[in-house]
């Protein structure tokens, strides 16, 4: 984007790896936040696959330390293939089902860093103190930056931002060249179990430099990498720096939408140049509506929303071809430290969560438009009509129409599409089965126009896939 990806058209850089769009048909990737190992492989076996969901993201694999807060996941203490989510074993199988689901995994993967405490325990019984990790690294292995308690203290300096320690996390010497090899060794490690993709934690933290080393010493190239580069303004690091190695996870667009969503009108998100962004941006960016982070801070829309906003937002980056969207599934949380509930198992019932767990993936507005993405695929947006600033409609070519109403009145209008006559099922409130719909169903006419009255904070999407 060109608030914070600005050179991504301009830079050819060496290592440039694919989106999943250009690697699949099925784009839209599901982060399974917290969900343990086995139960990950039974979604993909029972929704994940027939939903039609390309990618899901899944924890990080590295032995952690001990505790019952999420973030312990973060807090790396060796290389093992042993967490809270299982062991190697129940990981391969995990990526196995999944792929015989039809759908890639995506490893997350800590490379700037070691746990934060002074000493303590893996969930593998591995012992540390803060530079001493037995077998594998040293005091020597770690940026000592010299700031009071080597602690980042002024954002936007960029040598202190990628050589100093969030939060007190031991930030590791990627431009050691020992460093190097042990993260090559982790991130091959999970290669050889199958994983297609990485999430790269914390990337911001690591000069794009090291990065790009890293990953050009893999085993084999994966097809997917997004990359966590929180930004807001005003920060010494930009994501346009690493937009080469892969995709940008889109913390501006995101903060868009809420604002858009709340106050400023859906209309303005009609194309990236009215958001300051440029087209070429979207091949640079991982949308998504919130995640782990922001639901618990909220910079971001968050199922607590008002007005059904966070499912319509869902509606909105799923209908658009702007960028490469990640749903987030997540679950219910007293606190901002709690950890998963159910023993880490995810489940669902039906349509929505159980167990504690929200199974947004599984909410039918938001599963019905995955279906809508995977058949609009890359086609423009036609026949765009908005006659307020919470009330937009547009095709997808001759793919797909959607109507969203952020407002607080109805909206009856006879809407004009390009997609061929017939019966749809309108997929927000419903999916089609064999010869009929579970929802609602909406009748294109032979001129393309169908009447309808969508009511006040909510949306209807028809696409061909869903043509009975």
């Amino acid at each position: 984007m060109s608030k914070f990806l600005a050179l991504a058209s301009l830079v050819a850089l060496a290592l440039a790896v694919p989106t999943p769009r250009q690697a699949s048909g099925k784009a839209v990737v599901i982060q399974l936040f917290q969900w343990n190992w086995d139960s990950i492989a039974n979604e993909c076996r029972d929704f994940i696959g027939p939903a039609g969901y390309g990618y899901v993201q899944v924890n990080p694999a590295a032995e952690h330390l001990q505790g019952d807060q999420w973030w312990t996941d973060y807090q790396v203490v060796s290389y093992k293939l042993q967490s809270k989510r299982g062991n190697s074993q129940q990981y391969s199988n995990m990526v196995n089902t999944c792929h015989a689901a039809g759908v890639k995994v995506i490893a997350d993967v800590v490379f700037n860093h070691m746990a934060g405490l002074d000493s303590g325990l893996g969930v593998a019984g591995s012992s540390f103190t803060h530079y001493n990790y037995p077998g594998i690294y040293q005091s020597q292995d770690f940026h000592h930056c010299g700031t009071p308690g080597d602690d980042i203290q002024d954002w936007n300096n960029p040598w202190q931002v990628q050589n100093c320690e969030l939060a007190n996390l031991a930030d590791l010497a990627t431009e050691s060249e020992y460093v190097r090899g042990k993260l090559v060794d982790h991130a091959n490690d999970l290669l050889n179990l199958g994983v297609d993709g990485f999430r790269i934690d914390a990337a911001k933290h690591v000069p794009v430099e090291d990065l790009r080393t890293i990953l050009s010493r893999l085993s084999r190239q994966p097809s997917y990498v997004t990359q966590e580069i929180y930004y807001g303004g005003g920060d010494g690091v930009l994501p346009s720096e690493y937009t080469g190695l892969g995709q940008a996870e889109a913390f501006q667009y995101a903060f868009d939408l809420k604002s858009a969503f709340e106050s400023n009108g859906i209309a303005s998100l009609r194309s990236p140049e009215s958001l300051n962004y440029s087209p070429a941006d979207s091949g640079s960016s991982n949308t998504f509506i919130a995640n782990h982070d922001t639901e618990r801070n909220g910079q971001t829309l968050t199922i607590n929303s008002a007005n059904n906003m966070y499912t319509l937002a869902h509606v909105w980056i799923l209908a658009h071809p702007f960028g490469t969207p990640t749903v987030l599934s997540s679950y219910q949380f007293s606190n901002g430290d709690s950890g998963a509930p159910n023993g880490n198992y995810g489940t669902c019932s039906g349509n929505g969560g159980a167990s504690g767990w929200y199974c947004q993936h599984r909410w039918t507005p938001i599963s019905g438009m995955v279906g809508f993405r995977n058949a609009v695929q890359t086609t423009d947006i036609t026949n765009w009509t908005s006659p307020s600033s919470q009330q937009v409609a547009f095709g997808r070519g001759s793919a797909g129409f959607v109507v969203i109403n952020n407002s607080d009145q109805g909206w009856s209008s006879t809407f004009q599409t390009s997609l061929p006559a017939g019966t749809y099922c309108n997929v927000i409130d419903g999916a089609k089965n064999g010869g009929s719909c579970t929802g609602s169903t909406i009748t294109v006419g032979p001129g393309g126009s169908f009447s309808y009255n969508v009511g006040s904070r909510d949306a209807i999407a028809i696409h061909i896939n869903a043509k009975i």
